[in-house]
């Protein structure tokens, strides 16, 4: 059962006891993500995940590092478009460590000069591997595509320009809009020992909301239909197309992802079948879904030979075309949602995945789900509701990004 409280100051504490472990995951979980940047501070949300981590009032980087090594235990964070999280999972009896180095890195970070050069040379390594990796860089194309005025298709990683202006005042200044106590949720599952919830509440429930303090709110951004093309020196060509899609608080959630299994999700899927397993024209081939607050896209990515790009590129029609004019059948359906409640519960087998699901369910809905009303939801999508998706996504103009070698006339 999930247990919510309010501190104070607005922190949302969300704890979820399981005594039948001997593990703990908690994580901070802050609404500030890639998509509330300026075009200025186009990713410093990711670069403060990384600086946070670099030493603290109380703390040298080397001593956290070695804070978790000796109680066995693990730290690390990431950024997204919506949100931030920073974690630990450690063995139960440790838990109060655990808590009490995350709120240093939280509240006591220095972001000294030396530090902040440093890291900017990591981060940009991090944005030429991305870069360098085609099938990574093709998607980074397409969101840019998909949504050109919005900070949404801009990449999570900011650019090496942006990069480049970061200091201390600038990191902040940011934190101070956005990591203010309204945006902040502690989620924790596990063993939770007694006094654990009091010390967190104490640690996090006391400081105030700046002046600058903003709540980060969706922006709504109209999908942009297009096409880009990049030409590189690759043995293979890469192909990502984005249909505008739904909201992650859409009613229609469930049979979105079905939908999304179906189609391309796993080995059975359409794709899959057409494209590799009868045709042989690509070895990766695959579809996903992206749910945000406000909007969202339905994604199929392929690479193959660029002697086999067109014919790949028109089974990838012809395959949706089928969806289209056909529809999906009853024993697609019921597949799909077996595999939706297998991935369901399987991942949901320790205490890390249910401290994520927590986080971001208080964060996003305010809601918390058991698993018997998740299960009783998945068996409720319907054959209408599919096909309502199907002609709603697939009917309308993609994006597309597509990056190869230079094609020989």
């Amino acid at each position: 059962m999930v247990q919510i409280i309010t501190a104070k100051n607005g922190v949302r504490i969300v704890a979820e006891q399981m005594a039948h472990v001997r593990s703990l995951s908690v994580g901070i979980w802050v609404n500030a993500g890639s998509r509330y940047e300026t075009i200025k501070e186009n990713g410093i949300t990711h670069f403060i995940e990384h600086m946070l981590f670099k030493g603290t009032k109380n703390r040298t980087a080397r001593q956290i590092a070695e804070e978790f090594d000796r109680i066995g235990g693990e730290i690390n964070a990431f950024t997204s478009k919506e949100n931030t999280c920073y974690y630990a999972k450690v063995l139960d009896h440790h838990g109060e460590i655990a808590v009490d180095i995350l709120a240093d890195m939280f509240f006591n970070s220095l972001f000294t000069k030396e530090d902040i050069e440093r890291e900017r040379q990591v981060v940009l390594e991090e944005i030429y591997m991305s870069e360098d990796d085609p099938a990574d860089d093709v998607h980074e194309k397409l969101w840019a595509v998909t949504y050109p005025n919005d900070a949404l298709g801009r990449p999570i990683l900011g650019t090496s320009e942006t990069l480049a202006t970061f200091n201390e005042a600038m990191i902040r200044n940011y934190m101070a809009k956005h990591y203010g106590p309204q945006n902040v949720v502690i989620s924790i599952a596990g063993n939770i020992e007694e006094g654990l919830l009091e010390k967190i509440e104490q640690l996090f429930g006391q400081y105030e909301a700046s002046e600058q303090m903003i709540i980060s709110k969706p922006s709504f951004p109209i999908f942009a239909a297009g096409e880009v093309e990049k030409t590189r020196d690759t043995e293979q060509a890469h192909i990502a197309i984005s249909f505008p899609a739904i909201s992650i608080k859409d009613a229609r959630m469930y049979s979105f992802i079905a939908m999304n299994n179906i189609i391309g999700g796993n080995m059975s899927s359409r794709l899959f079948q057409d494209v590799r397993e009868e045709r042989g024209l690509a070895y990766s081939v695959f579809s996903y879904q992206s749910s945000y607050e406000d909007v969202g896209v339905f994604t199929i990515y392929a690479s193959a030979s660029k002697q086999n790009l067109d014919a790949l590129k028109q089974q990838i029609d012809q395959t949706l075309f089928d969806v289209v004019t056909g529809g999906v059948t009853e024993e697609e359906l019921e597949n799909a949602k077996e595999q939706l409640k297998g991935s369901f519960v399987l991942g949901l087998e320790g205490t890390e995945d249910y401290m994520n699901r927590n986080g971001v369910n208080e964060l996003i809905h305010q809601h918390h789900r058991t698993v018997d009303e998740v299960l009783a939801k998945i068996d409720a999508i319907s054959m209408d509701t599919i096909d309502e998706l199907i002609t709603e996504i697939l009917l309308t103009e993609p994006a597309i990004a597509i990056i190869g070698p230079e094609n020989e006339e």
